[in-house]
Parts: structure tokens; C-alpha cells; sequence
């Protein structure tokens, strides 16, 4: 358990409780993104949830999984990938914040503030200069709160899922220089 701050918790996920997780994402991800999905985002809780997906990610060496706990309830999950470059930028040593969803019922708490001070502080113990992500831009209080952290858009790419209306394809590249 990493301590952010006293209601503020991160729990490693494993092997044990990746069940937990898909339970998590069904009940969290449709709030914020069944819009953009022709099936309500049903095939992509399925692939990127499923056992298999998830004990893949869950082995890669780099890279670390958590539950975000807020006040001793699980309302959402992180995942960080140490020393995964964005092409073209410097450099520079770079973690990616793979994933972060926390319920909607948390939101303006700060937690997502909190989990990312958190992180830059960890980063910087650990060396790193850059700290990157993939944000949609269909989900503008998402890009404005990036933003508002000191995030700067770096570029663009698209998702290629058949399912996803085309119109909320696009993904930005922000990153925050920590150093």
C-alpha cells in the first residue's frame, strides 16, 4: 500500500485480484465513455480487462498496476510504465501514465491531483525528466485538468477500434517536463 495522502491509497493489482479490476471497469467506464462506443464500450472492457490482458500487463517488468483507493472504497486504477519513450520527444528519461480512471462520483476531490503530484515526486526520485500520456480529446475536462497540471501537447494519433465512432478517435500526446 503506497500512502498519497490520508484518504488518498494505492494497491498494488496481481494475479489474485484482476477480477476485481474487470468488476471496477464495468461499473466506471461506461459512465465516462459508453458515448463513444457503438456497443456501449462493452467489446473494450472485454479485450483490455480480460484475464488474459490483464495478466500480460500485470507481467510486464516496467511497468506498475494499481487500485486508487479513496477513503478505504476502490474508485478507480492506475497504471504506470517507467522508461516508455513518446516518439520525437527528447531524450530524456520518460514514464508514460499508461491508465487512470477514477469514478465519476470522485471527481473534484482532488485525487487525480493528488496521484499525480505523487507521481512526479516518484519520478524524479527515480531520475525521470518527462512525465507523458495519451488523452482524448472527446473529453475536454480531461484535457483542461492536464493542462492546469502543466501538461503541454506534444502531438496526436487514433485509435483504430472499429467499434469507436470516429469522431472521438483522437488521442493527444501531452507531457510535463518534471526537472
Amino acid at each position: 500500500m503506497i500512502n498519497i495522502t490520508q484518504q488518498i491509497v494505492l494497491q498494488n493489482i496481481n494475479k489474485q485480484n484482476y477480477t476485481d479490476l474487470f468488476a471496477l471497469m464495468k461499473e466506471i467506464y461506461p459512465l465516462a465513455y459508453s458515448h463513444f462506443w457503438k456497443d456501449k464500450g462493452d467489446w473494450y472492457i472485454n479485450s483490455q480487462y480480460s484475464k488474459d490482458h490483464i495478466l500480460k500487463e500485470l507481467s510486464q517488468e516496467n511497468a506498475d498496476y494499481y487500485f486508487v483507493i479513496y477513503n478505504d472504497e476502490i474508485i478507480g486504477n492506475l497504471r504506470i510504465i517507467w522508461d516508455e519513450k513518446l516518439e520525437g520527444l527528447a531524450d530524456k528519461k520518460q514514464v508514460k501514465l499508461h491508465r487512470i480512471y477514477l469514478h465519476q462520483k470522485t471527481q473534484g476531490k482532488g485525487i487525480g491531483k493528488n496521484i499525480l503530484l505523487w507521481l512526479e515526486k516518484e519520478a524524479i526520485k527515480k531520475g525521470y525528466e518527462i512525465i507523458w500520456l495519451d488523452a482524448m480529446d472527446e473529453q475536454p475536462q480531461a484535457f483542461l485538468f492536464y493542462k492546469k497540471q502543466g501538461f503541454r501537447y506534444y502531438s496526436h494519433t487514433f485509435l483504430p477500434y472499429k467499434l469507436l465512432f470516429d469522431k472521438v478517435r483522437k488521442m493527444s500526446q501531452v507531457y510535463k517536463k518534471i526537472t
